[in-house]
């Protein structure tokens, strides 16, 4: 047994003490969990390394490093030694994203080896809700998207997704691995849309589900259907969904900036409960 302060790459014998650490905070740590849940720790078949710190012999914080780097239940302690072998191993991630303090330490000390970032975003409210909204009723034309029907999806999906991030996610590999994550999204009847002759006017996804909560991602109103609160009725629909088959808390989290957003979550019953920081890079 380890009896100092340590980090090393978990290993499979590591997965019940991982979940240990990932169900003390279920609702921020809701996509690592749900990709461990599938996956074990398995580097492979997680997409990146878990990596663990252990203080006097017990395992506390965990770092996911794999297409974003994702700390978690982060201590200042493990924050220095994920960040120190992140250093060693060079940037191979795409974002830095998790809880707003950790996350911020773990960028200052990064920042000087991987810096310049292309976009930091501080403050990114995470929000929960237990319940339907009582005074919006759900758009009944929001429905699980058929899997005829990714060519009429992925338009905007590819439109949501550049529109948020900054970039397409068509670059590099032609967005194949976005393509087949929607496609995953789709199959397992996690993504929801309003379609009017041929065209999405709302979309959104269930993304992370664990037993404890789900996440929604990618909400998208279509430009030229903006200013008609569609939003509100579509994500009261797609939380009629979630509530009923998926989870018993659904999360999110949103932009700070994105005032339109946030106060149309509160509308439907989102309370902040956190936030996290992104790195982009």
């Amino acid at each position: 047994m380890l009896t100092h302060s340590t980090a090393r790459v978990l290993e499979p014998g590591d997965l019940d003490a991982a979940l240990a650490v990932l169900h003390s905070d279920p609702v921020a740590n809701a996509f690592v969990t749900s990709r461990v849940n599938v996956a074990g720790l398995d580097p492979w078949r997680l997409g990146g390394e878990m990596w663990g710190f252990y203080a006097a012999g017990k395992l506390t914080s965990l770092c996911y490093a794999g297409a974003n780097l994702v700390p978690i239940c982060a201590t200042p302690e493990a924050v220095a030694a994920f960040a120190e072998r992140a250093r060693r191993s060079g940037r191979r991630c795409s974002s830095i994203v998790g809880p707003a303090d950790a996350t911020a330490e773990l960028w200052s000390r990064l920042e000087p080896h991987w810096g310049p970032a292309r976009e930091i975003r501080r403050h990114q409210p995470l929000m929960t809700t237990r319940a339907l909204p009582a005074d919006i009723a759900p758009d009944p034309r929001v429905r699980r998207v058929r899997k005829d029907e990714m060519e009429v999806i992925m338009p905007a999906c590819v439109a949501m997704f550049t529109e948020e991030v900054g970039v397409s996610p068509l670059a590099g590999d032609g967005g194949l691995l976005y393509q087949a994550r929607v496609a995953e999204l789709v199959s397992t009847g996690r993504a929801f849309a309003r379609i009017e002759d041929g065209e999405v006017v709302f979309k959104a996804e269930i993304g992370a589900v664990t037993r404890h909560t789900c996440q929604i991602q990618g909400v998208w109103v279509a430009p030229s259907h903006r200013g008609r609160r569609l939003s509100e009725s579509g994500m009261a629909a797609v939380l009629h969904y979630a509530l009923r088959d998926v989870a018993p808390v659904v999360s999110l989290y949103v932009n700070d900036f994105n005032t339109a957003a946030r106060a149309a979550y509160r509308r439907v019953g989102f309370t902040e409960v956190g936030a996290f920081m992104s790195v982009l890079f």
